[in-house]
Formats: C-alpha cells, structure tokens, sequence
C-alpha cells in the first residue's frame, strides 16, 4: 500500500491511496474460505461446493468490503500519523478515481479531498469584555427572608379572608350582562391575594367567608401567570381573556410565617449554625450571589465567546466546506440554504469549534463524568435530608449512588453538562482574560445582557 498526498493549496489536499492486491488476499481468501465452509449450494453437500464457484457467487462483494475497510483504516492512520488537523470529513474524488470494478480489479487507487484547518492563534488581545457582577440589595434579601418564612411556615384555615391568604372557589366566567357567559370559564380553583395587582381590589376580598360571592376582572386583578395556572390555560389565551367572573368562595388558606430562630436555620443550612439573624442573612446574601454568578458567568461566556469568534481572521477553506456541509445527505440542506446561513450560522460555528480545540489545549473545557457526578451531588446535598439515625459516610454513600445513577442517563443531566461546559469556560476566560469587574444593579444587568 503507498499513500501519498498532493498540496491543492494552504489549506486543501489531495490524499492518494494506492491499494495493491498483496494488502487485501489474505483477508479474501479467508472470508472465501469461511464462505465455502458454511454456504448451501443446490446440487452440493453443505460446505462441499467447489472454491470456484464459490468466487463467482462472492469474491466481487468480498473484495469491495475488504477493499473499503482497508481503505477507511488506511486513511484515516496516515491522518493520525501525518498529524493533519481535518476540517469535516475526507471527500472522495470520484472524477479523479473513476470507475471501480471490484470483480475484476486487482489493484485499486483512490483520491480523497481534504481540507486542513489554518495555524492560528487565540485573539485575546482583540476581547474588551467587562464581568458584569449582579449587586445584591437589602430588599432582595428581605424578600428572600420572607420567601423562607412562608415556605416553612404553617398553614391555618381561617373562617374569613384577609390580606396574602389564599382563596379557593368556584369561578364562573361573566357576560356583558353580569350572568354567567355561555360556554365560559366555569372551574374550581385558587388565587394568591398576595399577587394582587392593585392593592385597592383587597377589600372586594377582606371579610368574605364561605359561599360568599366576589365579583372582579380577573386580568385587572392579577398577573398574566396567575390566570394562566388559575384557567388551566396558555400565555397567549391568559392575556386575552378580559372578562369580569365571580368567584364563589369555599374555602381560605393562611400560612403563618416561620420564626427566624435556630430551627429555621438548621432547615435552609443543614449542619450550619448562626450566631444571629444579621449571620443568617449574611449566609443568604451569599447564596444569592453565587446564584447571581451564574448568570453573570453566562453573560461573560457568551460575550467573550462572540468577541473570540468576531476577532478570528484566519483564512478558511470555505469552498471545501460547503461541498462537505452539502454532501453529508441531510435532505433539509442544500447548496442554497448553505450559501444563505453561511455567514450567521456555518462560519461562526467553524471558528468557534477551532478556538474550542486551541481551549482544550489550556484546559479542558468538556465537562467530565466525575464533574457531572460532583455537581449533581452538589445538589443532592443542598437538597437532602437525611434520616434522624443516619450516619454521614451513609449519607454520603447514599448521595455518590443516586448522583451517578442520575448522571449515567445523559438525556437527564443536559442542563447540567451545559452549566459545567460554561463554567469551565468561564474558568478560562477570567485567567487568560483578568475581566474588569462592573458591579450593576438587576435591571441594568437584564438590559446589558439583552444587547
């Protein structure tokens, strides 16, 4: 076998696999072999039928697989041994190898076209990317704290309604007339006075018990995802529906807020313990940070990924490409649609999955199996409450096997590889990069990240 390769240009080749017929009789006549001992042919015993009509019947479809085996093998080893960093896929160059006939051929040469990717390297010095770090307000706290104290809070059922329950009822759908719309909304559910939309609606509710009716708009009353929950229904269907409906109470839920005591706080910080509530709050600032941290490490990942991908000027084999892109079979693509998405969707794509294997070299940037598990134990961990007897290494087996167990289904953990794909990213940035910290304010965060 002889391989050599022809420079087309920087970036494009023309690989040339000469296959003599030493490279591949072995492993024919093998086959041939095993075929002979195996075939049922009529007129011949089982295995009994001369090798030459065996031949006839399979040395042309034998040759062809062998001969494409080694082909692929050999192809792809002089890559790896050539250290020829492909774009796409090797193409065969049908006008070059011309007409195969593997029935009669002995030897056999073939041309593939390839492209190379360009040397280039990473354009740091091109990123001016500021981290934009979410700073956290007292009110945000407070209204943390107050999140908490409801959630482990107690609930009462109390005989009349009043500011924050929860009120369960009949709701009926009202026409222009006040009666009941034919046709119209007519079902059992539950509204959160604390989402009340104008705090001048809340004496419609405040004193009414049992079978007491209320009338009111519902879309005036309360936000577009109350009703959607409330009506069972969609976003769009929830912002059309305007209609007044009267409310037929059977029933008001109260929840008592959970003192801020050291019970409440062994609740949210397993194993922690706080001196006071100004520490238990401290604690909570922390933990909203570091939720801050994750969007504003996605924000900074996807601008200095576009920044990377604009500041990329090496030169491409673009004409290569699209012939790969178009020939890989996907019915939905063509010539056309390539040349169209070409420069929103392909080179964009190219560029970053070259910076990507330049990263790889200073990090690993795809996240690992013991990565996933660690994270999603992580989360176990901040979610877990183990049995009053059970011991912490029984805990902590308990966690590694559930958390490998959810990590070995793939289709399972997406948003996870994708959480430790940015923050490996991430990683990489902040120390190749040293970003200037911009501490913002929520809206002003929402408003950069929407440019």
């Amino acid at each position: 076998m002889n391989i050599t390769r022809e420079n087309l240009s920087d970036l494009e080749l023309c690989i040339k696999v000469d296959i003599a017929e030493t490279d591949y009789q072995e492993s024919v006549k093998k086959q041939l072999k095993d075929y002979q001992k195996k075939a049922t042919v009529p007129g011949f015993r089982k295995g009994m039928a001369p090798m030459g009509l065996i031949e006839r019947m399979y040395k042309g479809a034998i040759v062809g697989d062998t001969v494409q085996n080694t082909l692929n093998t050999s192809l792809f080893k002089y890559i790896d041994d050539e250290k020829l960093h492909i774009l796409g896929m090797p193409m065969s160059n049908d006008e070059k190898t011309g007409d195969v006939d593997f029935a009669h051929q002995k030897d056999f040469t073939f041309y593939f076209d390839v492209a190379v990717a360009p040397e280039f390297e990473i354009a740091w010095d091109k990123v001016q990317v500021v981290y934009n770090q979410i700073k956290v307000s007292a009110k945000e706290v407070d209204a943390e704290v107050n999140n908490i104290t409801s959630r482990y809070g107690k609930f009462e059922s109390p005989e009349t309604i009043g500011a924050g329950d929860i009120v369960y009822g009949k709701l009926v759908e009202l026409d222009k007339k006040g009666a009941p719309k034919e046709g119209g909304v007519d079902t059992f559910t539950s509204l959160n006075l604390l989402n009340l939309k104008d705090a001048e609606l809340l004496p419609l509710f405040e004193g009414k018990k049992a079978e007491d009716k209320i009338v009111f708009n519902l879309y005036k009353a309360f936000p577009v995802a109350d009703i959607e929950r409330a009506l069972r229904v969609d976003n769009a269907a929830a912002k059309k529906f305007k209609s007044d409906v009267e409310l037929t109470v059977s029933g008001v839920s109260r929840i008592i807020p959970h003192e801020l005591n050291d019970e409440l706080y062994g609740k949210v910080f397993p194993g922690q313990t706080f001196k006071d509530e100004a520490a238990f709050r401290k604690a909570l600032q922390k933990e909203i940070e570091k939720a801050n941290n994750e969007q504003s490490d996605w924000l900074y990942v996807n601008q200095v990924r576009q920044a990377l991908v604009d500041g990329f000027d090496a030169k491409l084999p673009e004409s290569f490409l699209k012939r790969w892109f178009a020939s890989r079979g996907d019915k939905d693509v063509t010539p056309e649609t390539i040349e169209a998405d070409w420069t929103e969707k392909y080179l964009p794509s190219l560029k970053w999955e070259l910076i990507e294997s330049k990263l790889e070299a200073i990090q690993p940037v795809e996240p690992t199996n013991n990565q996933i598990v660690d994270y999603i134990k992580d989360v176990l961990r901040r979610n877990d409450t183990p049995a009053a007897d059970e011991k912490k290494e029984q805990t902590e087996e308990r966690v590694e096997k559930a958390a490998r167990s959810i990590a070995a289904d793939r289709q399972n953990v997406g948003q996870v590889v994708d959480r430790i794909y940015a923050d490996n990213l991430a990683k990489i940035f902040k120390g190749q990069l040293k970003p200037v910290v911009e501490k913002v304010s929520a809206k002003e965060f929402g408003e950069r990240a929407k440019q």
